[in-house]
């Protein structure tokens, strides 16, 4: 991973800044000690997407998604107009053409009720140097493969703060149901249902957000947007503790963990709430069909640990922070009721080249519906 230089606005607001279009170029900046660290002000957000109104696209050519597919419309209850079948070739990315087809596809089948998408496949996850959740979300950037490390368009979604996006701005958000396996997969779904309220009222012990800092240089460049540790304000049950890749403490209640590293120590376990979400900076660990082992640290090995989404680089992004989640957006999204889907999107500024991977609709804060 490259290392690019990051301007004074990273230390509180990358996020929001962007979503006002004040961000457009990155320079030097000093990051700010643990002491220094303060939460921002994230906007008001208003509704959710749920299975009412996410389209699932199952590839008939693939037994994966096809029983993957199958399985997560019978447990979310989609509905058989919110489901597109196609033929796809099972390889990690498409081209221009096939792209651009899957696309209209979706389009013209997806009613206009459809807010979100979920991709019920590992391969293909990408488009060329773009991935495939963000070209079907936002629209393919071609432009980006000329110079990868490049800024890349501002996401319109990070702006909006509803959950009728494709109605609003033409913007639907896609994830992945990716896991190594037809049964892992499955106890992904199982986990992103668990989720739901489940920490609507708080609970006995706090969930726990793990925000780690290392001594990767290159990677550890989003510790100057860690919030303090301690109780989340407004938010009843949920922490964050601030701790040491070469540390870390036992992992308990663990409902949020980020890091930078090309591989984080093993193993991966400890205690993982439902609803889940996991993610490390690095150039590569979107690489969805990187064996076990090989290489950075692919973004599967945390479905795998027990987490219920992630999110991961396509393609050399060069460590731009607006390229990856930035934690507070990440943290007090989802601590505001909406899902995983939603939360990881709100959290990602420039995300050409990153794959969402996960259940989307887990929403473990989602207040309770009334009687």
């Amino acid at each position: 991973m490259a290392k690019v230089r990051s301007s004074r606005w990273q230390a509180l607001a990358l996020l929001f800044l962007a979503c006002a279009g004040g961000v457009q170029a990155a320079e030097s900046a000093s990051a700010p000690s643990a002491a220094d660290s303060r939460w921002s002000r994230v906007p008001r957000l208003y509704g959710r997407i749920t299975s009412h109104e996410l389209g699932l696209v199952i590839n008939t050519a693939d037994p994966y998604s096809v029983a993957v597919g199958e399985y997560y419309a019978k447990r979310r209850g989609i509905a058989p107009e919110q489901i597109l079948r196609v033929q796809l070739p099972s390889r990690a990315s498409l081209t221009r053409e096939e792209f651009n087809a899957l696309d209209r596809t979706i389009r013209t089948h997806m009613p206009e009720n459809v807010h979100g998408l979920a991709l019920a496949w590992v391969r293909p996850y990408a488009v060329e140097c773009n991935s495939l959740t963000s070209a079907l979300g936002i629209g393919l950037q071609p432009d980006v493969c000329a110079n990868s490390c490049a800024a890349t368009r501002i996401s319109p979604y990070t702006s909006y703060f509803g959950a009728k996006p494709w109605l609003v701005i033409g913007v639907r958000p896609t994830m992945q149901l990716a896991a190594r396996s037809v049964p892992a997969a499955m106890a992904m779904i199982e986990r992103g249902m668990a989720s739901d309220h489940s920490l609507a009222a708080g609970a006995p012990e706090p969930a726990i957000a793990y925000l780690a800092t290392t001594p990767d240089a290159a990677r550890n460049v989003r510790e100057r947007l860690f919030p303090p540790a301690g109780p989340v304000p407004g938010v009843a049950g949920l922490e964050i503790e601030r701790v040491r890749s070469d540390a870390l403490p036992p992992m308990r209640r663990t409902l949020i963990y980020q890091t930078g590293l090309i591989r984080v120590p093993a193993p991966l376990g400890g205690e993982w709430l439902p609803g889940a979400l996991a993610d490390h900076l690095t150039s590569a660990g979107g690489l969805l069909d990187k064996p076990v082992g090989e290489g950075q640290m692919n973004i599967l090995d945390w479905i795998d640990a027990g987490a219920t989404a992630s999110y991961g680089a396509v393609s050399e992004p060069c460590n731009h922070l607006q390229k990856f989640p930035h934690p507070q957006m990440l943290i007090q999204a989802y601590a505001q009721g909406v899902s995983a889907l939603e939360a990881y999107w709100h959290s990602v500024a420039w995300p050409a080249q990153g794959v969402f991977v996960g259940e989307p609709l887990a929403a473990p804060f989602a207040p309770l519906p009334s009687p």
